[in-house]
């Protein structure tokens, strides 16, 4: 569905009135995932992801309302788009809005731009500067609807992210009346979608896992006659996603790579690039269950492509354990614990502990050859970092590789763990100089530093060896022949 800013009635609106209504018929395209719909609705007011709205003219309440809708229309554009910066700029425009709706006194408005807010924090990994925002707009939503809905299902996600199913579970499960009462079909949709998402990863690792998995099959399908109503694509192909992801579990490949390739399509025609890497994530872990590591690495290294350009950096935590997994069993132990660590170092910059802690554990499961002292400082802070999480597969994996480097383990200090965990940054030059060092050392050894016949060696004439000697290595000339100077006449000097 289109509606395009120039099928608007607005020649018989104040500059007021019309504001109001684009922003009301972009929210409520953008609540159908009809984005580029919205982007129209409100064009005349607000130009391209990155530019501020025009305001002027307008009271402090549909100003603020201006920015909100642009903030939150920003966050959703920029996400599809690839745009790094799009949530810095999402912030920065609902911020705004909040300043405005405080000095009115709209506390409601404040609430609501808050959990936006939390959004925009969730994205890119703050989650506890976004679980703070969730709940304090919660103890202003007090009265029911989708204001409050919006916000229960945000923090339900921060602690989702943070592994703590079990919370997030009981988060959503304890608000199912408000949901049954609510009018936004994409709400509810989105609300039985994730039901079915933290079920689905509490039975991956019970002992009644498919009990798990069908009620899982179940909300997703509930959510989707929901997203059906609300005529929404997107949340469509991300149900069709999860339903691939559990068929997977199942062992159901076939099955399961239909459904994704009917997710991918969908996003794919609606331009959507991030969600469209969560598919191929998804098709990297089936490959991964299918022992066809191969394609499972390059689908997973191109998904962590797609959300490094976006800036997700949760997102591209989880790819990055996947493609690492997939390395691990094609015997590429190198690249797979480079994965890994950056896998590591990435999800703790963006402060989810959670998941660098996931990094840490799975490379020791997979990597038998890791250095001792790498394998020590992985396992204690995978163990640091997991503490919090009630995944119930967590603790005896933790067992199980704590058996697997009993004997060898030693406490690492945590700066020291970071040191050994996190990649540290190549310097090329410099790296080329210490190589090109290392060898004019070994052929000056060999002629008793000679430098005509350490040149031969080498493979070059004696002035190019000796220019790169003085000029980059000033040390080594003490390990070479005095140098003698022609004679201004008579006979030839004698080389050395």
């Amino acid at each position: 569905m289109r509606t395009a800013s120039s099928k608007l009635d607005t020649a018989h609106l104040t500059a007021n009135e019309e504001a109001e209504l684009r922003c009301c018929t972009a929210l409520e395209l953008h609540d159908q995932g009809d984005y580029d719909g919205a982007r129209e609705a409100i064009f005349p007011l607000w130009k391209r992801i990155g530019s501020r709205p025009n305001t002027e003219g307008l009271s402090d309440t549909v100003a603020a309302e201006v920015l909100l809708t642009t903030g939150i229309l920003t966050r959703w554009l920029g996400n599809r788009s690839e745009i790094k910066e799009a949530d810095g700029y999402a912030k920065d425009l609902i911020s705004e809005s909040i300043t405005l709706y405080e000095a009115i006194k709209d506390s409601r408005k404040v609430a609501e731009a808050r959990t936006e807010l939390a959004y925009c924090y969730w994205r890119v990994g703050a989650h506890d500067e976004a679980r703070v925002l969730f709940c304090e707009a919660l103890k202003r939503l007090t009265i029911g609807g989708n204001a409050r809905a919006n916000a229960i299902i945000g923090l339900s996600f921060v602690e989702w992210a943070e592994s703590r199913h079990n919370e997030a579970l009981k988060v959503l499960t304890e608000n199912a009346p408000l949901f049954e009462k609510i009018t936004s079909h994409t709400l509810r949709g989105v609300y039985h979608n994730q039901i079915g998402i933290i079920l689905e990863e509490i039975g991956a690792a019970s002992k009644k896992r498919s009990a798990y998995f069908q009620r899982a099959i179940n909300e997703y399908r509930i959510a989707d006659e929901q997203f059906k109503l609300a005529k929404h694509v997107v949340f469509r192909a991300l149900v069709k996603n999860n339903i691939g992801n559990v068929l997977k579990e199942l062992g159901r490949f076939r099955d399961a790579h239909e459904f994704l390739e009917q997710a991918r399509r969908l996003f794919m025609r609606v331009r959507d690039k991030v969600r469209t890497a969560q598919v191929d994530d998804t098709r990297a872990q089936v490959f991964i269950a299918e022992e066809k590591y191969a394609q499972a690495e390059v689908i997973a290294r191109t998904a962590a492509r797609s959300f490094e350009r976006a800036g997700r950096q949760c997102f591209l935590a989880e790819t990055l354990i996947n493609q690492g997994i997939a390395l691990a069993r094609l015997h590429e132990t190198e690249r797979a614990q480079f994965v890994f660590q950056r896998a590591i170092e990435i999800a703790h910059q963006a402060g989810s502990l959670n998941r660098a802690g996931l990094a840490a554990l799975t490379m020791i499961e997979e990597i038998d050859t890791l250095p001792h002292d790498v394998q020590s400082a992985a396992y204690e802070q995978a163990r640091e970092w997991l503490a919090t999480s009630d995944s119930p597969d967590i603790k005896p994996r933790l067992k199980a590789v704590a058996k697997k480097i009993d004997g060898i383990r030693t406490m690492t200090k945590s700066a020291n763990a970071y040191e050994l965990l996190f990649n540290k940054p190549c310097d090329l030059e410099a790296e080329v100089l210490r190589f090109e060092r290392a060898r004019i050392v070994e052929a000056l050894a060999k002629v008793k530093g000679k430098v005509t016949h350490a040149a031969e060696l080498l493979g070059m004439n004696y002035q190019k060896l000796a220019y790169i000697i003085e000029t980059r290595h000033p040390d080594l000339l003490k390990k070479r022949t005095p140098v003698r100077r022609r004679p201004r006449k008579g006979t030839r000097k004698k080389d050395r």
